[in-house]
């Protein structure tokens, strides 16, 4: 079983970067494909990024594609996301999260969760 910490979250304007950090502790992090969600105040958690395993290969949603880059340092046993062009819709708690063996796009496909971390962009 495999925890989850995230951590660099923080306020930000808009146009900023962040990079998000996801430690895993507990378990062989490189057995388990990571994905990372946010969550607005009112709204559903949504899906925002995807690894496999081995951080071969990647899956973005279109709402945030060519601005989010996850990746993964197995050997740290860390996930990442960076943002780029922050914008004020983008403020939300990010969660990391972890699945054995492919890649998933739902809440639901996800077994281990982290408490978020969250991201404030201001205009």
């Amino acid at each position: 079983q495999v925890q989850l910490v995230e951590s660099g979250g923080g306020l930000v304007q808009a146009g900023g970067s962040l990079r998000l950090s996801c430690a895993a502790s507990g378990g062989i992090f490189s057995n388990y494909a990571m994905g990372w969600f946010r969550q607005a105040p009112g709204k559903e958690r949504e899906f925002v990024a995807a690894i496999t395993m081995s951080g071969g290969f990647s899956r973005y949603p279109d709402s945030v594609k060519g601005r989010f880059t996850i990746s993964r340092d197995n050997g740290k046993n860390t996930g990442y996301l960076q943002i780029h062009s922050l914008r004020p819709e983008d403020t939300a708690v990010y969660y990391c999260a972890a699945r054995g063996l492919l890649i998933g796009t739902r809440v639901d496909e996800y077994d281990y969760w982290g408490q978020g971390t969250q991201v404030t962009v201001s205009p």
